[in-house]
């Protein structure tokens, strides 16, 4: 079982599609399903139900889930160490989501233009952890939306973003041209494992404790919305399925994208990110 098929695994866990996981990958569709098939075989279950409109979790598919991404992050770990103690020039970003902002796009473009040398290593998060692994000490920045614990961080506004719930696109509250957190006060509502910072949860819950099946990444939270008619709330922009559509809600503050490190930090080249940044997401 190599490392490489599993992380073409979570992928999939978490974009619930093939051809979504296969644009996150860079890579086409046909060798991505037969490296999911060749693991099905390896580990001798089925570990997704496929249908036409994307794929859904087996028992077995979640249980493998979990334990991949505890075995990506510490092969991440493992691999920073490593390099560290090579000598060569490394930083670890953490990447709240996917990753497909355009304004992240650009942000690499341009560290990679001013770092040519440096060894930049990726690692995405599901919404379970908004500080993508900072806190636990396993990347040196994130890329991620506030508000969440900054306890022995620091944090930089790169922008903000208006927020709307996400509804099926027949749902009576779509034909509405604005809401308030009022008017979904009767619904369930997708929310995080109950382990989730505290503060990141209250904020996307609306500020108080909701009802609903219980998602880890954005594509479940979609799911959710489409399968069981729940609601949740999302930054405005993003693009979604024809079946969903964002309403506006006015009473609720913004989501913020943020840089955020360590308080302390003395790597130039996490100094050096936050200064790129900030002048990406100003465009």
């Amino acid at each position: 079982m190599e490392l490489r098929t599993l992380r073409y695994f979570v992928a999939v866990a978490e974009e619930l599609h093939f051809g979504r996981a296969a644009t996150r990958l860079h890579m086409s569709q046909p060798p991505l399903s037969r490296a999911i098939k060749q693991l099905e075989a390896d580990v001798g279950a089925l570990l997704f139900i496929r249908s036409p409109a994307g794929v859904m979790l087996t028992p077995a598919g979640t249980v493998l889930l979990e334990e991949a991404r505890a075995l990506l992050d510490h092969a991440d770990l493992i691999r920073a160490r490593v390099s560290t103690a090579s000598g060569v020039p490394a930083i670890t970003v953490g990447i709240l989501g996917d990753g497909t902002d355009p304004a992240a796009n650009r942000l690499a473009t341009a560290f990679r233009r001013r770092h040519p040398g440096v060894d930049v290593r990726v690692r995405n998060t599901d919404l379970t952890d908004p500080t993508c692994g900072l806190s636990a000490g396993s990347v040196d920045v994130a890329l991620t939306r506030a508000p969440f614990d900054q306890t022995a961080l620091m944090v930089r506004t790169l922008r903000t973003d208006p927020v709307g719930v996400v509804l099926r696109a027949d749902d009576p509250l779509a034909r509405c041209g604005q809401l308030r957190l009022d008017d979904l006060s009767q619904r369930r509502w997708f929310r995080f494992p109950q382990d989730t910072d505290p503060v990141w949860q209250s904020y996307w819950s609306g500020g108080r404790p909701r009802e609903g099946p219980v998602v880890r990444a954005v594509q479940e939270c979609l799911q959710a919305v489409l399968w069981n008619d729940t609601v949740g709330l999302t930054p405005l922009g993003h693009h979604l399925p024809a079946e969903l559509t964002v309403v506006p809600l006015v009473d609720m503050a913004p989501s913020r994208v943020v840089a955020a490190w360590k308080e302390g930090e003395t790597n130039p080249l996490t100094r050096s990110f936050i200064e790129i940044a900030t002048a990406a997401y100003r465009h």
